[in-house]
């Protein structure tokens, strides 16, 4: 009656083997280590490995253990005083071709690493690390784009011999304006620009007597730009941190206009932020030499010229037409100039940017090209005494500041290609920090950094300490309970118990799931939500054997008749969470994702589990004169 079939021990079998397997990795712990990768490629490198190892004989530095695959090189280390020591060495011996993060390594044998064994992962408020909320200038996207359209209309209606007066933004910022002398000139415009230009909206109006074409991005061509805006910030914000070394990042949208970016186990903090919230560029443009600066500089400045400052606060007179910008850099390094000893960035450009460049330069030999850095500062607005200035909201009102200044405006000695450098840097840190910048690409709007939280170490060792203290005394809280009111039912309900905990760090560390304090949580709550199922078993085989019922037909209607309830109660849990999955951020998501696990495994461990063991025990006799329940 109470027999246990084949397929029954096979299940179970192979669910709880690889389960072991795949947890055994989390009781090794972990150790200060570093994580090496390659910063612009990818693929193994075979000699990456021996790099390492000759870099570390050097420095004295005698790691615990060393990992290569695919992805890089890990190392292992005794002390945080090691791993700083073989960063520093490290960075010098690679250069800018690796990045090299500081981590944490598991101290696992590497056999584990081999099979695919890993620990989870630990998220930032177990581990330590910054945590940023960021606000995307959404606005500043779209005065871009309205920049480019006016460019494209100029561009569009000169080729095609259109005459007009003038094509600018309106004063408020909200579109463009196109000036034409008669109607039949504007009728031509608007025939090009629709023909050219069809995601914009055209209207005429009058103005003060003159003729106007009005033009304007359409709605969906605003939605399309924001979301680009935001995912194109993703993507640089995600290069700018493989840049900076930072393992296990999360950077992810919340919202229509922000980004929630995690880095675990960042200890440099104050260059993190300076980085991120960066929007540097860099614009060539040849210098005006044929206008007296003089003149421009008492305001008679020349059309198609504009006036720029120069580092050292002097002024220069340069074409607005750029050359190229840095949308067309595909790599920068910072090194040192051999003749002078002077910080450099050497660029390399795209086949479009080298194409313009040795155009350019070949036709301009003699004559001087700058080199303008442009970035977008934001800092909170503060009043007469110093103190920040917030909304009617709350929120602490922010002051733009664009930036633009000439690093340099060397003379052009001979035509250049696809290569070129970049001096008047003030440091080596100047110089790593733009080379690190350019190579990450510029972001598509200016971001704001609205909200920062440091986790230190400690307190990241203090959750897990926490954390796992409150999962051990539920689970020891549950098992005397369950002991007294069972007995050996209940022994049989802490092994299932028990094997849960293992299946859902199993599952964790299968999927490489990164667990948080609310999904430590979520497992401190799996463990009360496991043994009801149980509870419901043992209360109906209790309500049989009440009814006179024999213990053995106890034990199989107990079983049949709570199924339904069992499945039942923990679907519509199991579809709260993932609701809350589905609809949730961060921390409610890392809830959501235990939870869920937490519920698939107990069923598992509750319904086939204890049922085998029951009928281990029970099953073979035929005649039961009590149950030890």
């Amino acid at each position: 009656m109470n027999q246990n079939t084949w397929w029954r021990y096979l299940l179970i079998a192979a669910v709880l083997i690889p389960g072991f397997f795949y947890a055994l990795p989390n009781i090794f712990g972990d150790d200060p280590g570093i994580q090496i990768r390659a910063a612009r490629t990818t693929g193994f490198d075979s000699t990456l490995l021996a790099r390492v190892e000759t870099a570390l004989q050097q420095e004295e530095i005698a790691p615990l253990g060393m990992i290569s695959d695919d992805s890089g090189v890990r190392v292992r280390f005794e002390s945080a005083e090691q791993q700083l020591q073989a960063r520093n060495a490290l960075q010098d011996a690679l250069g800018n071709r690796y990045t090299v993060a500081l981590t944490l390594v598991s101290s696992a044998p590497e056999w584990m690493s081999s099979l695919g064994l890993h620990p989870m992962y630990l998220g930032l408020d177990l581990r330590g690390g910054v945590h940023f909320l960021m606000e995307v200038d959404l606005d500043s996207a779209i005065d871009r784009a309205e920049d480019r359209y006016v460019e494209s209309i100029r561009r569009t209606l000169r080729e095609n011999n259109v005459r007009y007066s003038s094509a600018r933004r309106t004063e408020g910022g909200s579109g463009i304006e196109v000036k034409f002398r008669d109607e039949e000139l504007r009728s031509a415009g608007i025939d090009i620009v629709e023909e050219e230009l069809p995601e914009l909206e055209l209207q005429e109006f009058e103005r003060e007597g003159e003729l106007y074409l009005a033009a304007n991005m359409s709605e969906d061509e605003v939605d399309e730009l924001k979301g680009f805006a935001i995912e194109q910030n993703i993507v640089a914000l995600r290069n700018r941190i493989d840049e900076l070394g930072v393992a296990e990042p999360v950077v992810q949208r919340q919202g229509d206009d922000r980004i929630v970016i995690q880095l675990p186990g960042v200890q440099d903090t104050a260059r993190a932020k300076r980085i991120l919230g960066r929007t540097a560029t860099l614009e060539i443009r040849l210098v005006d030499e044929e206008h007296d600066l003089t003149a421009a500089l008492q305001g008679s400045v020349p059309p198609g010229s504009a006036l720029f400052q120069m580092r050292d606060g002097s002024q220069i007179l340069l074409k607005k037409p750029v050359i190229y910008s840095g949308d067309n850099i595909v790599d920068a390094a910072a090194s040192l100039d051999t003749q002078t000893g002077g910080p450099i960035v050497s660029i390399t450009l795209d086949s479009r940017g080298a194409s313009i460049n040795q155009k350019v330069t070949g036709e301009n030999i003699g004559r001087r090209m700058a080199v303008v850095y442009i970035e977008t500062r934001s800092e909170p607005k503060r009043d007469d005494a110093g103190r920040i200035v917030f909304d009617d909201q709350g929120n602490p009102v922010r002051e733009k500041e664009l930036v633009e200044e000439v690093i340099t405006a060397p003379v052009i000695r001979d035509q250049l290609g696809r290569r070129f450098q970049i001096e008047g840097l003030d440091s080596v840190t100047e110089a790593r920090d733009l080379s690190l910048l350019l190579r990450a690409g510029a972001l598509a709007a200016p971001v704001d950094i609205i909200e920062e939280r440091t986790v230190g170490p400690s307190l990241g060792q203090q959750n897990i300490l926490q954390g796992l203290q409150s999962v051990i005394v539920g689970f020891l809280l549950v098992l005397v309970f369950m002991i007294i009111y069972y007995r050996i039912f209940g022994l049989v309900a802490n092994l299932a118990l028990a094997l849960n905990l293992v299946l859902i760090v199993a599952v964790l560390s299968a999927i490489q799931a990164t667990l948080t304090l609310p999904g430590v949580a979520g497992i401190v709550l799996t463990v009360g939500i496991a043994v009801d199922s149980n509870v419901l078993i043992f209360e109906r085989i209790r309500e049989e054997l009440r009814n006179r019922n024999s213990p053995q037909n106890s034990i199989r209607v107990g079983y049949e008749r709570a199924f339904s309830t069992i499945v039942d109660a923990n679907i519509t849990t199991l579809i709260a969470a993932i609701v809350l999955f589905n609809f949730g951020t961060g921390p409610i998501k890392g809830f959501a994702v235990t939870l869920s696990i937490g519920i698939v495994t107990s069923m598992f461990t509750a319904i086939l589990g204890t049922r085998t063991v029951i009928n281990l025990i029970y099953g073979r006799r035929r005649r039961i004169s009590a149950l030890a329940i």
